[in-house]
């Protein structure tokens, strides 16, 4: 049984968020929330997506892979520095939880050393970040073959497996390096992987292995199914089984080693791993059925609690207390969102910044640039679940300007998201209210956008690091400071309620936009004009 902590003096905790380029330490104290330190380590590797390290040979088009020591790095950096900036006795920090970005997973030995590690020339041995695209055929496979056998857990996905996902990965190792996938003991989430190495022990969390890893009702994918997708993966769940842990468990006591690397006490409580999205809600206080929380950043996921079980067409999964205990946790999302915003101010002059664009877009009258643009730069992840789509902009002129193409792209993501909204209310599982948290909150235009685009109020984390804190609050109660996630929440959390509101005129204007969006979105996405999957085909084999 966890050892309960006296909350009203001085103790505090430690969140650590692994985001896409960079890990944040966030010190939290436990009694009331306040956050007194943090610090930032850029992974040194970043994204891996051109050529392996100290390799110039090219990686195929759609890779995205991470190296194990940027992770490991940033516990040795930012979590003492973070304790530096609070100006703490590290002896007072009671518990260390982390989160990731999902699915972020790697293949390793028995003991959990990473196979990159091992075979630092073979690409499949690497780390496969959550926006590696390229086990696309894979995860058709896997969608055809569960409908066609009629296994009931592909309706808890929406009807389809992303690419992202463990299985799709998986797949693709064992069907283009197969001497890696043979070697490889342990195919592990990031999440997991990372308290492994803090306590030195294999746990596995509940959140990933329900939203990314199949696991439905106590139950993997068959022996059988798994076979008929490829007589030697039959065996696949074999590298992933382990018991389950829940969120806000204690994985287990901080090693030595772990200490050293930290500066933290040795033996204080390590949370179960979690993902990024799903910590943020309880950090925003909005873990109620019907409030959807928008983590919005290079990417956005969509979470939300329901109080029953339904399918909504395209979502990334339900999972039983998938966020918190007692409630089914939805999760769907968007790939690109801020990375489209950077792709495109990074291809102009370095005079037109995100604030310029943004501030001269904010100028204009909606509908003014007539343009349309579909924000799949990444792929498309829900609702179409596709991340061979690619985007599109129509509308362009002689007289087009910098900026319409920025609020148009601006605009594109925010009807991504009404698209989500719309399939999750017409499933039968209402918004009540719209939450957002993540770097994108900073841009005032934007997240007035959203509100005209969704005609619903915004409201906004009162953090400016939510994963962190999230993870912050976890760790809190793997430490025995409260009895439960919602406890923590309620004690550690911050939200900002309807910040945002939207302007009438500029919501009845965006109605017609919409429409041509989901014109555009369905006759390009659903197979109507299937030109997008034949440009990329041609692409690909130019590059073979």
């Amino acid at each position: 049984m966890t050892e309960s902590i006296d909350v009203s003096g001085n103790t505090y905790v430690v969140g650590v968020d692994y985001g896409t380029l960079s890990g944040r330490a966030l010190v939290v104290r436990v009694s009331d929330g306040a956050e007194v330190g943090t610090a930032v380590h850029p992974y040194r590797h970043a994204v891996i997506e051109r050529s392996l390290p100290g390799d110039d040979k090219p990686l195929p088009p759609d890779w995205a892979l991470q190296h194990p020591s940027d992770w490991v790095e940033v516990l040795q950096t930012a979590v003492p520095a973070a304790i530096a900036d609070a100006g703490i006795d590290p002896a007072s920090v009671v518990g260390i939880a982390t989160d990731f970005t999902a699915c972020t997973v790697l293949p390793t030995t028995a003991d959990g050393t990473p196979l990159s590690e091992i075979h630092p020339d073979r690409p499949h041995a690497w780390p496969k970040l959550w926006k590696h695209h390229a086990a696309q055929p894979q995860a058709d496979r896997i969608n055809a073959l569960a409908h066609e056998r009629g296994e009931g857990w592909i309706h808890r996905y929406g009807g389809k497996i992303s690419s992202e996902w463990e299985f799709a990965k998986g797949l693709q190792v064992l069907e283009e390096d197969p001497e890696i996938y043979a070697a490889t003991a342990r195919w592990i989430e990031a999440a997991d992987w990372i308290i492994w190495q803090l306590t030195g022990v294999e746990t596995r969390n509940q959140c990933t292995a329900g939203y990314k890893g199949i696991y439905q009702d106590g139950h993997w994918p068959s022996r059988e199914y798994l076979a008929a997708l490829n007589e030697d993966f039959a065996d696949f769940v074999a590298k992933i089984e382990h018991p389950l842990s829940p969120l806000g468990g204690r994985a287990g006591g901080l090693t030595a080693q772990a200490a050293g690397w930290t500066g933290l006490p040795e033996g204080i409580a390590v949370a179960v791993g979690n993902v990024d999205a799903h910590v943020t809600a309880p950090a925003a206080k909005s873990i109620a059925p019907g409030q959807m929380v928008a983590i919005m950043g290079t990417s956005t996921c969509h979470v939300m609690n329901g109080a029953r079980l339904a399918e909504v067409p395209g979502m990334c999964g339900v999972v039983d207390g998938g966020i918190v205990a007692g409630l089914y946790g939805y999760e769907a999302g968007q790939s690109g969102v801020g990375d489209i915003f950077a792709w495109y101010v990074d291809s102009l002059s370095d005079e037109l910044t995100h604030e310029h664009l943004s501030e001269l877009a904010a100028q204009q009258p909606v509908g003014g640039h007539g343009l349309i643009a579909l924000d799949w730069h990444n792929g498309n992840r829900s609702v179409l679940v596709d991340h061979e789509l690619s985007g599109v902009l129509i509308g362009t002129t002689l007289a087009t300007r910098p900026e319409d193409i920025y609020r148009a792209l601006v605009e594109a993501t925010a009807f991504g998201t009404k698209v989500i909204i719309d399939a999750f209310e017409e499933s039968g599982i209402p918004v009540d209210e719209f939450v957002v948290a993540g770097g994108l909150l900073k841009n005032r235009f934007l997240m007035q956008v959203y509100a005209d685009v969704t005609n619903r109020p915004i409201s906004v984390i009162g953090s400016e690091q939510g994963p962190a804190l999230g993870s912050a609050i976890h760790a809190a109660v793997a430490a025995g400071a409260y009895p439960d996630v919602p406890a923590a929440a309620d004690a550690m959390g911050r939200v900002e309620r309807a910040v945002y509101t939207p302007d009438p005129q500029r919501a009845k204007a965006y109605e017609a936009l919409y429409a041509e969006y989901r014109t555009l979105h369905d006759y390009f996405g659903r197979g109507e004009n299937d030109v997008l999957h034949r440009l990329r085909r041609i692409r690909n084999e130019a590059h073979r």
